[in-house]
C-alpha cells in the first residue's frame, strides 16, 4: 500500500525535513481524525439546519426522546445523556422552549427541582430529524466498506475505552 499524500502527509514530511530527531507519525493518525471530524460535523449540522436545530438543540432532544414516553428528563439528567455542558443547558433549553418544542413544569419528587419534557411539537420534530440524521450517518458510513466500519468501530470503541472516555 502506498503511503497518502495529503495535506497531513505533507506537514508530516516538513516535520520530518526541519525535526529528523522527532517522529511526526502520530499526526498521521490524530490529523486525519480531526480532519474527518470536522468534516463530519458539517455534514451532521446541515441536516439538523434542515429541521431548523443546532447540534445542541438535536442533542437535547434526542435525549428527551430516548427516555422514552412521557418523554421527559431533570436539567441534571439532560446534562448526563447529551454533550451539552450543564451551564449551556439552561440556555438551550429556554431556546426549546421559546421555540415550543420543550417545555418545563416542577418536578413532583423534589420540590426545589424541575423536569422538562418533549412537546407534541417537539416530537415530531425530533422523529423527523432523527430520521434524516441516521440516514446521513447510514450515507457518511457507507463511504467505508461494512467490514473496513465494523473495524473502524472496534478500534475507535477500544481506543476511547483506553483514553478514559
Amino acid at each position: 500500500m502506498t503511503e497518502p499524500h495529503d495535506h497531513v502527509a505533507r506537514i508530516q514530511e516538513a516535520w520530518r525535513r526541519e525535526r529528523p530527531d522527532l517522529d511526526p507519525s502520530p499526526m498521521g493518525v490524530i490529523g486525519r481524525l480531526h480532519l474527518v471530524a470536522g468534516r463530519l460535523t458539517d455534514e451532521l449540522v446541515a441536516v439538523y439546519g434542515q429541521h431548523a436545530l443546532g447540534e445542541g438543540d438535536f442533542d437535547v432532544l434526542a435525549a428527551l426522546r430516548r427516555a422514552g414516553a412521557p418523554y421527559e428528563l431533570t436539567p441534571g439528567e439532560l446534562a448526563q445523556h447529551t454533550m451539552v455542558t450543564t451551564g449551556g443547558m439552561s440556555k438551550r433549553i429556554d431556546r426549546l422552549e421559546a421555540a415550543g418544542l420543550v417545555s418545563r413544569r416542577a418536578s413532583t419528587t423534589d420540590r426545589r427541582g424541575r423536569v422538562v419534557a418533549l412537546t407534541a411539537a417537539g416530537l415530531e420534530r425530533i422523529d423527523a430529524a432523527i430520521a434524516d440524521h441516521l440516514a446521513n450517518e447510514r450515507r457518511l458510513v457507507g463511504e467505508l466498506s461494512p467490514a473496513d466500519a465494523k473495524e473502524l468501530e472496534r478500534i475507535l470503541t477500544d481506543w476511547l475505552a483506553r483514553l478514559g472516555g
